[in-house]
């Protein structure tokens, strides 16, 4: 008796040097994972984006986040505000295409009562407002010419006068800006000040897109799970072969468009586990999409719903050899329906295709 207690105290020993052995290397492996609340990544591309962060966080340089739409330059200056001096002050976000190009002077550095037509009072503008802190002016490259000189002299001085007022007024506020368009293109086009982009480009951040750190996409889709299933109260896992689809499509639209698709997963699922037959139809069939976004704009066209629908219906019939009976089934419609779409979209003058 006083052997086997003697055995078990030492397996029960095992156990617990396991337990803590795992429990540091998830420790160390969540600290790989995100260096800031919100950013995930262990690649070499999102790992040298954090050592870039904590480097310019502490100062008072302005950073240019570069980078396609959805990649998190919100996010990521949002990180560099929090690690600064001036994480207890303001945060200021400027959606700047957000705002008409008539009223974004105003909107940025304020204006007197009477300056214009509406303006009853006086107002604070976003500088003003985000005085001690720091402010984010998102999609700079949408900002026209004659507020880009009004910019360029804050960067200069740290200055500005409220429109309709000549009192220039002086606040300390750090600038964060980003874009998604080819500002040097712009600066030999005429559309953007050559000098403000120099004053801007002091410390530029280059955010990889999703497609080129795949590593990086089953961390986010666990995290995004997991906050999804949290606000849903669902408990939705996605296989193995579900998962490998998603690490193998382009994501056009970045972390945003992968972070969408699993909100859509939690949502529409009935299941606790999805397979890779129930992912959105785009992300199992990529070639029915245009994958390639507008280099200016950022934004992916897509075909129109039916067009998608049949080009489904023609990659269901040739993986199941042209036969209605297994293509219905890997569809998960009935014959009875397919049929009914084989018509509708003129499939069946086209292929040959087997009845089964």
């Amino acid at each position: 008796m006083f052997s086997h207690v003697i055995h078990l105290l030492k397996e029960m020993e095992k156990t617990k040097n396991k337990l803590i052995e795992e429990n540091v290397m998830l420790k160390e492996q969540l600290e790989r994972k995100s260096s800031f609340q919100g950013i995930v990544g262990i690649s070499k591309q999102m790992q040298e984006v954090f050592k870039i962060i904590k480097q310019v966080a502490p100062t008072d340089a302005t950073v240019l986040l570069r980078g396609e739409s959805g990649t998190g330059k919100e996010l990521v200056a949002n990180a560099i505000h929090s690690l600064s001096k001036r994480s207890d002050k303001p945060f200021i976000k400027v959606n700047c295409p957000a705002i008409p190009e008539t009223l974004i002077e105003s909107e940025l550095f304020g204006y007197e009562r009477g300056a214009f037509t509406g303006a009853t009072e006086r107002r604070k503008g976003r500088f003003e407002i985000a005085n001690g802190g720091t402010i984010f002016l998102d999609e700079i490259g949408e900002v026209p010419l004659n507020v880009q000189s009004k910019l360029l002299r804050f960067l200069a001085e740290h200055s500005f006068e409220r429109v309709g007022s000549s009192k220039t007024i002086k606040v300390d506020v750090r600038v964060i800006a980003a874009t998604n368009r080819n500002l040097e293109n712009m600066v030999e086009e005429g559309r953007f000040r050559s000098d403000l982009y120099y004053r801007l480009n002091i410390v530029p951040i280059i955010l990889p897109p999703l497609r080129e750190r795949k590593e990086d996409i089953p961390l986010l889709v666990e995290d995004f799970l997991v906050r999804f299933n949290k606000i849903y109260n669902k408990i939705v896992k996605l296989t193995d072969r579900a998962l490998r689809v998603l690490i193998e499509y382009p994501w056009p639209g970045n972390v945003r468009e992968l972070e969408n698709c699993i909100q859509r997963i939690v949502v529409l699922s009935n299941k606790k586990i999805v397979d890779q037959d129930e992912l959105p139809l785009p992300v199992i069939y990529p070639e029915i999409k245009v994958a390639s976004g507008d280099n200016e704009t950022g934004m992916v066209k897509s075909y129109p719903l039916d067009e998608i629908e049949r080009n489904t219906i023609i990659k269901a019939l040739k993986d199941s050899n042209w036969k209605i009976k297994d293509a219905a089934i890997k569809l998960g419609i009935t014959h009875r329906q397919l049929n009914y779409r084989l018509k509708k979209y003129k499939i069946v003058k086209i292929y040959k295709i087997v009845e089964n």
